[in-house]
């Protein structure tokens, strides 16, 4: 397999992340989708990341497609999402809107580095999102009594979780007070100390 994508996107780095706790071998190649767009566009017309090419050459995007492709190919108790409810789609929705705030915090930046004139309006309600986002997650992160977010070991939660506060942290120091939320921000310091983490990482990187 082929993994596309810089591990300064929070979408390529959880894919990452779960490819290397799955022992899964695979090549990556730290495309971006503007310097490389060339390159990518042969292998996904929408030119985005991550892009993960099988080994028959299909091409699957989007981090969630491709984390239920992987998932497909373990057993039930190595699956990093669980396989049965209610506990399938109680983790959906802590992966969902972590991955959600990732998209506002994408969005947020591009509006303040390709536009000429920035929306106020557009980054006041970037902001809010994200900060009410962060509010539901530090809640939730709150209420859990196990060592990680739904039991003793990790899940596609925890590195959606990690990898998307990661990139806040990175590209919007100045947005947020971390203070506000420090169950959620514990957990994924935790995270961030584990070896996968520490291995599948990379400084941001503005686009050119």
């Amino acid at each position: 397999m082929i993994l596309i994508g810089q591990y300064d996107s929070p979408f390529v780095r959880r894919v990452g992340i779960a490819l290397s706790l799955y022992g899964i071998a695979f090549e990556h190649r730290p495309w971006s989708s503007f310097g490389n767009a060339d390159e990518l566009r042969a292998y996904n017309p929408l030119t985005r990341v991550p892009t993960l090419v099988l080994d028959d050459g299909l091409a699957l995007t989007d981090s969630h497609i491709i984390l239920d492709y992987l998932d497909s190919l373990v057993s039930d108790e190595e699956a990093l999402f669980p396989r049965y409810e209610p506990e399938r789609h109680r983790a959906l929705r802590i992966a969902a809107l972590a991955t959600g705030l990732g998209d506002k915090a994408v969005s947020l930046f591009y509006e303040k580095r390709l536009h000429g004139e920035v929306s106020a309006v557009w980054v006041d309600r970037c902001r809010r999102q994200i900060e009410e986002t962060l509010g539901v997650l530090e809640a939730s992160r709150a209420q859990s009594q196990s060592e990680y977010w739904f039991s003793q070991r990790i899940g596609h939660a925890d590195i959606a979780v990690a990898a998307v506060l990661r990139f806040l942290k990175d590209v919007h120091s100045d947005l947020v007070a971390t203070s506000r939320y420090p169950h959620l921000y514990a957990h994924a310091e935790k995270l961030e100390a584990l070896p996968v983490f520490q291995t599948i990482s990379q400084p941001f990187i503005p686009p050119a």
